[in-house]
């Protein structure tokens, strides 16, 4: 096994999953720590965790349970996996688990590089941008759960962490792969224990991408992996097969994209808010039903779309009423009866909206893993579920166009 991915999330994995896929890499997504005895060929396995926010203990030792699975495979490198945006609380989860990851495997220093060019996430001077907009300028700044407030991913590396971070800035990027692996070489000698890697194109990503071959453990987006991969030549599998049927959208991502995406398509297709209030303070499993019988009777044309996404003022003034925490778990545990439902009723093809949102319908449904099809926008493939005839398309909040769910549609999960 080349490369072995510890990933916080189910949107995260299946990002990452379709960029080493499309390079060439037998790819294999696996939800949750797999068991002891499990056999897998692949040249790279990703780890899908639900450990992005839950308490920093517990995505540690999830983590390291990954990390010990891999390890038993001979893996010969390893990736931690966070969202291109840097999704973390002033506590973690990204500090504690890098700690832990390097302390487990005996290193004392890593990369740390939460880039994809083509979705819009560089980093300059060490300074993260969201379609040339300082990260705490962007819609990150309003999320639910992990806002973001400061761009400067030093400062927030350090802030929860235990070591020092420094940066190797896109000049040095631009003079290729040995001038980067000096400044790595500089920044370790120096003390850093964290060296986050500018990128603004492709070619960066490449260089870097060539200039960490070597390092037992990198962390980062998708954009890294996708420089990794191109300096593995492996064989290609065939792309994971069509499922084709009834089909529902769900989305439970409040940022600014998913509005975008709701709003797009609710002008043309079917679509029906959760009750959010209910959804917390009521019936969940009578407002599920109800949910699930709407789905099944919009059948035809367009899937219907179950939403709970509202723009920012509207989630503040929930979140006045239940507390954050409170209303976010009470949504995804109604998704998690609502998707159940939704696969008794005959529903198999699930195109979700949100990391929290995909993770709870993945665990839901009971997927022990996945085979990576084709992409729908970059860094959202189709994938079809080892063991069940169903097929999702699990999308991080700010990812795809704003006809992403159109899109998503007009995709076979077969085609080439």
């Amino acid at each position: 096994m080349l490369l072995g991915v510890i990933a916080d999330d189910f949107t995260g994995a299946t990002d990452i999953a379709g960029f080493l896929q499309g390079n060439g890499l037998r790819t294999l997504q696996l939800n949750g720590v797999p068991a002891a005895d499990l056999a897998v060929d692949a040249d790279a396995v990703v780890i899908s965790l639900k450990s992005r926010s839950c308490p920093p203990e517990e995505a540690v030792a999830d983590s390291l349970a990954a990390l010990d699975w891999l390890r038993a495979r001979d893996c010969a490198q390893f990736f931690f996996k966070y969202c291109s945006t840097f999704d973390s609380t002033a506590k973690g989860n990204i500090g504690p688990v890098t700690d832990a990851l390097l302390d487990a495997l005996d290193e004392d220093f890593t990369v740390i590089c939460p880039v994809l060019p083509v979705n819009g996430r560089t980093i300059y001077n060490g300074y993260l941008f969201v379609n040339d907009v300082p990260l705490n300028e962007s819609g990150m700044r309003n999320h639910p759960v992990t806002p973001m407030t400061d761009a400067n991913i030093m400062r927030v590396m350090e802030a929860q962490s235990r070591g020092r971070a420094g940066n190797v800035p896109s000049r040095i990027m631009d003079q290729g792969v040995e001038a980067v692996r000096d400044a790595l070489n500089a920044l370790r000698a120096g003390g850093m224990r964290y060296a986050v890697l500018d990128a603004l194109n492709d070619r960066h990503l490449e260089v870097m991408g060539a200039a960490v071959q070597g390092m037992k453990l990198v962390t980062g987006g998708s954009g890294l992996a996708d420089g990794m991969a191109r300096h593995w030549t492996t064989g290609r599998i065939d792309e994971a097969g069509p499922v084709r049927g009834p089909t529902v959208v769900i989305s439970g991502s409040c940022s600014q994209m998913t509005n975008a995406q709701v709003a797009a398509y609710r002008a043309e297709a079917p679509a029906i808010a959760v009750d959010v209030d209910r959804a917390i303070t009521g019936d969940a499993v009578a407002h599920a039903d109800e949910l699930a019988q709407w789905v099944l009777s919009h059948q035809g044309g367009l899937a219907p779309l179950v939403y709970a996404t509202m723009p920012p003022d509207a989630l503040k003034a929930v979140q006045a009423r239940h507390g954050a925490a409170r209303a976010s778990e009470a949504i995804e545990h109604l998704f998690a009866l609502l998707a159940r439902r939704l696969e008794a009723g005959g529903i198999v093809r699930f195109i979700v909206a949100g990391g929290e949102t995909s993770g709870s319908v993945t665990q839901a449904l009971g997927i022990p893993g996945f085979a990576i099809g084709p992409q729908i926008a970059p860094g959202v493939p189709w994938v079809r579920a080892v063991g069940k005839p169903l097929a999702l398309a699990l999308k991080s909040g700010n990812f795809g166009g704003e006809r992403f769910f159109f899109d998503a549609q007009s995709v076979t999960e077969g085609s080439k």
